[in-house]
């Protein structure tokens, strides 16, 4: 977390660079359209089958779901609806892929080509937050697998419509706020290189796994709980070096990252949250883990997505979020919050209700049913200099 070794007149030259590389990269990356994504994990015993998920999801407008394996009954479950899926390659399989493009090709093979195009199959995460892994020879191992991976699609003529990239948590930075200054640990940095360059060169996004929850649950005493909740009208967070103000915590995570990504020379490659949510319930030393605060960080997140917002740094692009998770799931290991993400309970019932309602027609996006409320205050300026962010990687 230590500063960048510059003078002010070195930083403020860096960070001006920065924001000019960033801002023009903006007007290069297509707008997403307006669907909800969200995190399909299938970690339990006693969740729906993958076509009463499909149902659920169909009748709620989700557009967009990733899913941690390629589990042919999903793979197929999810045909011809029109919904966009990434599904993942696991860990132990990223050195095998590495070694081998035959191994690559054999994997597409297997489980991508058989349900492409009628399963929309738009990413491949390769492996899951591997860049924080202790093992050396799997974050070698990355990039050359995703290289394969991609030359493999490329064969088929499936390279322009499945993305390959991989979902890291925010421990590859060292720095995160305020987020002008984000940057890359050293450790990841010199990784990160050839990935930021694969990103670049196949047109492939920078996924994130951001958690606002583990900032406020560190420090509740410091962290403001509605800046980690995403609130749109209680606070508002300025960085002092851009003058940009921030309402969510998790946007300001996002462009962070952007910053890390400019200051290597990569600053076009748009960030995306591929997990972020909020449990609803966890041990007594979770602080924070409430149904009334999952449900309004959900549902803050689902107004700013069905609104088109974008990040502070990059307005005009809409944030790309999946939601984590569908469903709660029994069999997840750890403290309780880890099966206590979901929306719902296996059984269809609603944990809590963000919002979202079941449609029998269809319509472009997740239908949001906002309910009347008195006017708003209005936004809270603060500085980062004056409002204590604890450290959340």
């Amino acid at each position: 977390m230590a500063p960048f070794a510059t003078s002010a007149r070195s930083r403020t030259l860096m960070l001006s660079a920065l924001l000019c590389i960033l801002l023009c990269s903006e007007v290069c990356v297509l707008q997403c359209g307006a669907a909800i994504g969200i995190n399909y994990g299938q970690v339990g015993n006693n969740l729906p089958t993958p076509t009463q998920v499909v149902s659920l999801l169909s009748s709620l407008r989700v557009g967009k779901v990733r899913i941690y394996d390629v589990n042919p009954q999903v793979l197929a479950a999810f045909g011809g609806t029109g919904i966009e899926l990434i599904v993942t390659v696991p860990n132990d399989l990223v050195q095998p892929m590495a070694a081998s493009a035959g191994q690559a090709m054999q994997w597409v093979t297997a489980n991508i080509r058989p349900y492409f195009p009628a399963t929309r199959v738009t990413g491949i995460a390769v492996g899951n937050e591997v860049f924080t892994d202790d093992d050396e020879a799997l974050k070698a191992s990355l990039v050359p697998a995703m290289r394969n991976l991609h030359a493999a699609l490329a064969q088929m003529g499936m390279d322009g419509y499945v993305h390959v990239s991989t979902a890291s948590s925010l421990g590859v930075l060292a720095n995160s706020y305020p987020p002008s200054q984000g940057a890359f640990t050293p450790e990841c940095a010199a990784l990160m290189l050839p990935f930021l360059r694969f990103l670049a060169e196949t047109s492939a996004p920078f996924w994130i796994n951001a958690y606002p929850y583990f900032a406020y649950k560190a420090d509740p005493a410091n962290v403001s709980l509605s800046y980690a909740l995403s609130d749109p009208y209680h606070v508002g967070a300025v960085d002092p070096y851009t003058h940009l103000q921030y309402t969510s915590m998790l946007y300001a995570q996002v462009d962070a990252v952007s910053f890390a990504a400019a200051r290597l020379g990569y600053g076009g490659i748009p960030v995306y949250v591929s997990e972020t949510g909020w449990p609803s319930k966890g041990d007594a030393d979770e602080v924070g883990a409430t149904v009334e605060n999952a449900r309004m960080y959900n549902r803050n997140l689902l107004v700013r997505q069905v609104g088109n917002e974008g990040t502070p740094l990059r307005p005009r692009q809409r944030l790309e979020v999946y939601l984590f998770a569908l469903f709660n799931e029994d069999m997840k290991p750890g403290p309780t919050s880890e099966r206590n993400y979901g929306l719902y309970q296996p059984d269809g019932r609603m944990v809590y209700n963000v919002g979202l309602t079941q449609q029998q027609t269809a319509t472009s996006a997740a239908s949001l049913s906002l309910a009347a409320s008195s006017a708003p205050p209005s936004p809270t300026k603060v500085s980062y200099s004056s409002i204590s962010l604890a450290p959340y990687i």
